[in-house]
């Protein structure tokens, strides 16, 4: 095993990517340190910090999220080209890592991007972290694009939402991958039938208020993933992660056939919201759990490698 690298590819889902703090925690706990760290949108913040050292800081910092510090996070912009501007979050990830570049990473990291205009699949292997990870996480209609180097980015997983090939084309030997887009497609719609609202509704009307510049008015359909309403109609949110589950269930399964890890690993997240990042302690622990379910199959696997 000592000559074998294994590579890691986190893969895209927002709120659900948290999971992905909680299966490295596990496959230490097993012994297995990854070799080569691949992540696309959620994946390539979580994979970045850890490339990086920076996972146990990352971690405390998610757990201590609120509702309220969430929306913190929201820099309502529709001029932006997204909801979302996404400045607030990739300022204070810059400054808990600080100006590292990918080259520099004591683990050797990528992240993926796509290209606005040609449609191209863009991999970030050196240069500034943060700019790869900013690339990496820019939903399409949520946050906005970002342009480097003269493109304009949007997040990757419109064209590899789980990045095998990545860490194969970086030397993998061995790659375990981290689905979070398996059984989405409709559940997003049944999980929005929650009651849990008690003293919420005085809140969004704050923030509405608060925001509804940026909006005119509209809080109510950008705060459905956070605070969700009693309307059984679905709001801006709500079609917007209908829609890319839908999008990433079926480019995830089409990729993962073509060029199939080697191990796959898939926590059950799919009653998650798109921006429930205030649930991370739930996520976390379903990473956890992920592993430990699979335990035995890991084991025997990595034993069965000459």
């Amino acid at each position: 095993m000592k000559d074998i690298r294994i590579g890691l590819a986190l893969g895209s889902g927002a709120a659900r990517g948290l999971a992905h703090i909680g299966i490295i925690k596990a496959l230490h706990d097993m012994g297995i340190r990854p070799d080569i760290v691949c992540g696309c949108s959620a994946g390539a913040v979580v994979g970045g910090a850890y490339a990086a050292g920076y996972l146990d800081t990352l971690e405390e910092w998610v757990r201590s999220l609120t509702r309220k510090a969430v929306i913190g996070f929201l820099d309502v912009s529709l001029l932006s080209g997204g909801v979302i501007a996404g400045e607030r979050f990739i300022n204070f990830f810059g400054e808990q890592i600080g100006n590292v570049h990918i080259e520099t990473l004591p683990v050797p990291f990528a992240s993926v991007a796509t290209e606005l205009v040609t449609g191209r699949e863009v991999w970030f292997r050196s240069g500034p972290l943060v700019d790869a990870v900013r690339a990496s996480i820019s939903l399409p209609g949520v946050l906005a694009p970002v342009q480097i180097n003269g493109k304009w980015l949007v997040d990757g997983g419109i064209v590899n939402p789980v990045p095998v090939s990545v860490c194969r084309a970086m030397g993998a030997d061995v790659v375990i991958a981290v689905n979070l887009n398996s059984g989405l497609v409709g559940r997003h719609f049944e999980e929005n039938q929650r009651k849990d609202q008690r003293s919420e509704g005085p809140r969004v009307g704050y923030l509405a208020n608060r925001i509804k510049k940026g909006l005119k008015g509209g809080m109510d359909l950008v705060l459905s993933q956070v605070w969700r309403g009693e309307s059984n109609r679905p709001g801006l949110f709500d079609v917007i992660a209908g829609s890319i589950n839908i999008m990433q269930d079926r480019i995830t399964r089409s990729r993962m056939a073509g060029d199939p890890p080697d191990l796959v690993l898939i926590p059950h997240l799919e009653h998650l919201g798109l921006l429930e990042f205030y649930r991370a302690e739930e996520a976390i622990e379903e990473g956890k759990n992920c592993v430990r379910r699979e335990e035995f199959s890991i084991g025997e696997f990595l034993r069965g490698i000459p």
